[in-house]
């Protein structure tokens, strides 16, 4: 998608539209989310899955340095992918929100509430000369009043609900296994298996325990929490199996 060299212009400020309404700073914003590791999300009968594929593109690299989930308050986790250290802003800018809400209300934040604000944020990074979008793309997981929900969060600003998604380099692998075989019925064991199977299909079969994370939101004890490595292993080895 490179433009022509008379629309150059265009190109190179992010507060221009091209002819043909389009802005290419944004555009290539998402392309850097499409090229970033694959992450996906399912909601099931028992609350939210968030699973990344961490690429460990080295044998040197310890794969517990690498970090794509991120717990934001007792109740909500995201999963990234993208450029790492503009997902760790955007974590700690909802972390903050979070916080906020805790001190102003003494009551947890919405999850569609943070959804919102961190998408307003993104959003102003396209309208502002001086500044670059973020390139990086958020799934958002969370319970709010015993319900579950699953964003999607673009460079763009944009902010869609799903019940099962993928975002990086393997979201049309993803998405064709969701769309085959998604059932909202699904346990919480049946949605990893499903999630794991999905990145299967995305990394063509280079996972294994050391390169996958796995949260959950519970909609029983109404919080989110990273699985163990261990907890990790039991689940690649049953779907392997």
């Amino acid at each position: 998608m490179q433009p022509q060299p008379n629309q150059m212009g265009y190109d190179r400020a992010i507060t221009v539209f091209s002819p043909d309404g389009r802005l290419y700073q944004v555009e290539y914003a998402r392309e850097a989310v499409k090229r970033g590791t694959t992450a996906v999300g399912i909601k099931c009968k028992e609350g939210v899955v968030l699973i990344v594929d961490k690429r460990v593109s080295s044998k040197l690299l310890e794969p517990s340095s690498i970090e794509k989930i991120f717990q934001i308050d007792a109740h909500i986790g995201v999963a990234s992918s993208g450029l790492v250290g503009d997902a760790r802003a955007l974590v700690d800018r909802a972390r903050i929100e979070a916080q906020i809400n805790r001190v102003s209300y003494d009551e947890a934040i919405d999850v569609e509430t943070l959804a919102k604000k961190l998408c307003d944020h993104m959003q102003t990074y396209t309208q502002f000369g001086g500044a670059r979008p973020y390139g990086t793309a958020l799934l958002i997981a969370g319970i709010a009043d015993g319900t579950c929900h699953l964003f999607e969060t673009d460079p763009s600003g944009t902010l869609l609900e799903y019940k099962a998604t993928g975002i990086g380099i393997g979201r049309p692998a993803v998405m064709k296994v969701f769309e085959e075989e998604y059932d909202e019925e699904h346990s919480c064991k049946k949605a990893i298996l499903l999630g794991l199977k999905a990145l299967h299909a995305a990394t063509e079969g280079k996972f294994d325990v050391n390169t996958v994370e796995i949260g959950l939101v519970s909609n029983q004890a109404g919080t989110f929490r990273k699985m163990e490595p261990e907890e990790v292993a039991v689940c690649v080895e049953e779907f392997e199996q």
